[in-house]
């Protein structure tokens, strides 16, 4: 059985950092692409940044290129998302979903940024940033 479980969303002042975890299972980690979204009250689910676990590549929206950092630790099939200078504008849900990703497109094509293509979700972990 899939399995993505977020974790380390809270409260933190403006400024501030928060590390998230997204624990995968049930998958061969390797051959997949992970991806963070994120959704505010009453806003679409956008796109915050993506890893292809085989290669390591990276994509971060333009709204937290060089706040946030997107890395993952294959030992423990978990992906982690540092989140520094957080804004009031970063509070949302935060989800990670996982995308298959054979060798057979890594670095070929862009990774995947839209929701709709990604197969497995996690069930979201809060972060609110008070100003």
């Amino acid at each position: 059985e899939v399995q993505l479980v977020e974790s380390g969303g809270g409260l933190v002042q403006a400024g501030g950092s928060l590390r998230l975890s997204c624990a995968a299972s049930g998958f061969t980690f390797d051959d997949y692409a992970i991806g963070w979204f994120r959704q505010a009250p009453g806003k679409e689910r956008e796109g915050v940044s993506c890893i292809s676990v085989s290669d390591g590549s990276k994509d971060y929206a333009d709204s937290v290129k060089g706040r946030f950092t997107i890395s993952s630790d294959v030992a423990k099939n978990t992906v982690y998302l540092q989140m520094d200078s957080l804004k009031p504008e970063d509070t949302a849900v935060y989800y990670c979903a996982a995308k298959s990703w054979p060798l057979l497109v890594v670095g070929k094509v862009p990774l995947p940024r839209g929701p709709y293509e990604y197969d497995y979700w996690g069930q979201g972990t809060q972060v609110t940033v008070s100003s």
